[in-house]
C-alpha cells in the first residue's frame, strides 16, 4: 500500500478528504460577480484528473476561465456537528471546456502535481490543508479595528486570510496594513506590517478570502518568516504523505495550553448550534449575498444588480412558500451585523406586507430592492473617522453616518446604475417623516408616497425591536407605543395595519412563561397569541439549554404567558452555522 501512496497526486489527495464531507465546490474568476458551484463527478488519484460538472444558463462561461484554467474554492463542514470549515483553493488549473448539453458542461482538469504553489518571484505559498491552521489577527485601523481570521496560506511575500464576510467592510484592495499577527499552534507569533492586494468571497458560507502582502519586513523578520514558511512546509508534507522523510508534526504545529482551550470553547460553541432548516439557511444566505454585493462595489467598482435582483425574489420566494416559517427565519438574524439584519428584516416584512394587499402589485420588487439598498450606505462611510458601525458612536460619528443614504446615491450614480423611481423613492425618503423630522432632506406630508410611509413605520418598529447605541431593545408594545406618541410623524393607517398582521407577541420574538420558561413564538392564532413555541431555557436551571417545541395544546404545561423579553438579559443566543 505505502509505494501506491507515493504515486497519489498530493492536490487529488487533498481534495478527496474533504469530498467525503458535506462539501461545496466554487468556481471563482475576478471578471465575474458570481461564483459558480460545482460537482465533482470523476476524480482520479493516480494521475491528478478531475472532471467537474456545472450547469449555467449564460452564455459566457468561457469568462469563468482564463488561458485555459481555473481557480476555485473546495470548502467542507467537518465534525460531528458539520460545523468544522476545512477550505483547499486552488488557482490557474490546467481545464479543457466541454458543452454536455444546452445547460450542462464538463470541466476536464489536470491538477497540479504538488499542493505547493511556486510563485512569480521564487517563493513557494504553503497552502494550510488537511486540519493544519494558525489565526491571524488584522489591526484594520491602529487602535481602533482589530479583525480575526484564519491564515489559508503563507509565504514568504505575505498569505491569505479567511475572514467573516461581516468584518470585510473595512477593508479596501490598496489598504495599507499597520499591523497583522500570526499566531500559531504552539504559541509563537509573528508580527508585520501589510498591504491588502485582494478581497472576494470565499465559500458559501460567509467568509471572504483576503491576499496580504508583507510589507517593510526587517532582516530579523525576514528569517523568522523562512522559519515558519519552512516549517508549514514541512508540516503539509507530513499530512499529505508526499515525503517519506517527515515522520512526526512540525512542532509548530502541537497545539500548546493556550491553543488547546481556545478549540475546547470553540468545540462547545459548535456543539450548541442548532442544524439550520432550509428556511433559516435561505435567510442567511440572502444576507450573505447582500454583504458580497457590498464587497463588489467596493473593491471592483460594479454593482451587481442581479445579485440584488436575486436577493429580492428569493425573499418573496420564501414569504409565498411558508410564510410563518419565513418570519421566524427572518428574527434568527439577530447575530448579523446591524446594517443587513436590518435591511433584510425590514424587506422581508414589506414584501409580506405588500403581497397581503396586492400580490400582482407591479410595484413590490422595486420597492424591496430600495428598502434593501437603503441602509448600504451606512458600510460605504466606514473609515479611520468611523472605523465600526457596532460601537457607541460619538456625536461627530452619528454626524457622519446621517450622511448614509446621499453616500449610497453618490455610489450608485459613480457605478452607472440607475433605480427605478420606486427603488430611489425609497432609498431616499425611508427616513424622512410625515411632520418634516426626518432626515435627509426633512420632507413631509404629501411629498412622501405610500409605500415610504408604510416603510418607515417598519422601519421605526425594527430600531425599537433591537438594542441600537448601548439602548436596549424595547417590547413590541412599547415599539407600538413609541411609533403612535411620536405624532405626526408615521402613518397611523400603516402602524393599525402593522399591528394587526403581527401582533403583540410577533414570531420570532422570545417569550417568558410563569413557569420559568423561555421560548421563541413560531406561530400565533387568530387573536394574536402564541399557539407554537420552541422551549430554549428553563430559568431554574440557567446553565442547561433545552430544545422542545410545544403546540397550543400542551402550553399550559410551561404557565401563562408573562410577557416578551430581551434574549440578551437571558443569555439566550442566535448562533451562525
Amino acid at each position: 500500500m505505502a509505494a501506491t501512496t507515493l504515486h497519489e497526486n498530493p492536490s487529488a489527495s487533498v481534495i478527496r478528504s474533504l469530498l467525503q464531507h458535506t462539501h461545496e465546490l466554487s468556481i471563482y474568476s475576478h471578471a465575474m460577480p458570481y461564483a459558480l458551484k460545482a460537482e465533482v463527478i470523476e476524480l482520479n488519484l493516480g494521475n491528478g484528473r478531475m472532471v467537474l460538472e456545472v450547469e449555467y444558463t449564460g452564455s459566457d462561461i468561457e469568462r469563468y476561465l482564463t488561458s485555459d484554467s481555473l481557480s476555485f474554492d473546495l470548502e467542507a463542514l467537518k465534525g460531528p456537528h458539520a460545523v468544522e470549515r476545512e477550505t483547499y483553493s486552488l488557482s490557474n488549473v490546467a481545464v479543457k471546456l466541454l458543452k454536455a448539453d444546452s445547460t450542462l458542461y464538463r470541466l476536464e482538469c489536470q491538477l497540479p502535481e504538488s499542493v505547493f504553489v511556486h510563485e512569480n518571484r521564487g517563493a513557494v505559498r504553503i497552502p494550510f490543508i488537511l486540519g493544519m491552521h494558525a489565526r491571524v489577527n488584522i489591526e484594520v485601523y491602529l487602535h481602533e479595528l482589530n479583525v480575526p481570521g484564519r491564515l489559508r496560506n503563507l509565504s514568504i511575500g505575505g498569505c491569505m486570510v479567511d475572514i467573516d464576510l461581516a468584518d470585510s467592510i473595512a477593508i479596501g484592495v490598496g489598504q495599507a496594513i499597520p499591523g497583522m499577527t500570526l499566531s500559531f499552534p504552539n504559541g509563537e507569533n509573528f508580527f508585520t506590517e501589510g498591504n491588502i492586494r485582494h478581497i472576494r468571497p470565499f465559500g458559501h458560507h460567509g467568509y471572504a478570502a483576503v491576499g496580504i502582502q508583507f510589507t517593510n519586513v526587517s532582516t530579523a523578520k525576514s528569517e523568522a518568516l523562512f522559519h515558519y514558511v519552512n516549517e508549514s512546509e514541512r508540516e503539509a508534507a507530513y499530512r499529505t504523505g508526499t515525503n517519506d522523510k517527515m515522520m512526526y508534526h512540525s512542532p509548530l504545529f502541537i497545539p500548546g495550553t493556550k491553543e488547546k482551550s481556545i478549540q475546547h470553547r470553540e468545540a462547545q460553541e459548535s456543539e450548541k448550534r442548532s442544524h439550520q432548516s432550509p428556511m433559516e439557511r435561505g435567510v442567511m444566505d440572502v444576507s450573505h449575498q447582500l454583504q458580497i454585493g457590498l464587497m463588489y462595489m467596493k473593491t471592483r467598482q460594479f454593482f451587481p444588480a442581479e445579485l440584488f435582483y436575486d436577493c429580492v425574489d428569493t425573499l418573496r420566494y420564501l414569504v409565498e412558500q411558508d410564510r410563518k416559517t419565513f418570519l421566524f427565519a427572518l428574527a434568527l438574524l439577530r447575530d448579523e451585523p446591524d446594517w443587513v439584519r436590518h435591511a433584510v428584516q425590514v424587506t422581508g416584512q414589506l414584501i409580506d406586507m405588500l403581497v397581503a394587499r396586492d400580490p400582482h402589485s407591479p410595484g413590490v420588487r422595486g420597492a424591496a430592492l430600495g428598502a434593501l439598498l437603503h441602509t448600504m450606505g451606512k458600510p460605504l462611510l466606514i473609515s479611520e473617522q468611523l472605523p465600526s458601525l457596532k460601537v457607541n458612536m460619538t456625536p461627530a460619528q452619528k454626524d457622519i453616518l446621517s450622511g448614509h443614504v446621499h453616500q449610497l446615491l453618490d455610489k450608485l450614480h459613480e457605478l452607472n446604475w440607475t433605480p427605478s423611481s420606486i427603488c430611489r423613492d425609497v432609498i431616499e425618503n425611508a427616513n424622512e417623516r410625515l411632520d418634516g423630522s426626518g432626515y435627509p432632506a426633512g420632507k413631509g406630508g404629501e411629498q412622501l408616497s405610500e409605500t415610504v410611509r408604510l416603510v418607515s413605520v417598519i422601519k421605526a418598529i425594527n430600531k425599537l425591536l433591537h438594542a441600537r447605541n448601548g439602548v436596549p431593545p424595547r417590547a413590541p408594545i412599547d415599539a407600538y407605543r413609541n411609533v403612535h406618541e411620536a405624532g405626526a410623524a408615521y402613518d397611523k393607517t400603516a402602524l393599525v395595519e402593522y399591528i394587526q398582521i403581527y401582533g403583540l407577541y410577533p414570531i420570532g420574538s422570545l417569550a417568558k412563561f410563569s413557569g420559568g420558561f423561555l421560548a421563541w413564538v413560531m406561530d400565533i392564532n387568530g387573536k394574536g397569541m402564541p399557539s407554537q413555541v420552541h422551549v430554549v431555557k428553563n430559568l431554574r436551571f440557567p446553565d442547561t439549554n433545552i430544545s422542545s417545541v410545544i403546540t397550543q395544546g400542551d402550553l399550559s404545561q410551561i404557565g401563562k404567558l408573562e410577557g416578551i423579553v430581551n434574549p440578551a438579559d437571558y443569555g439566550v443566543k442566535v448562533l451562525k452555522h
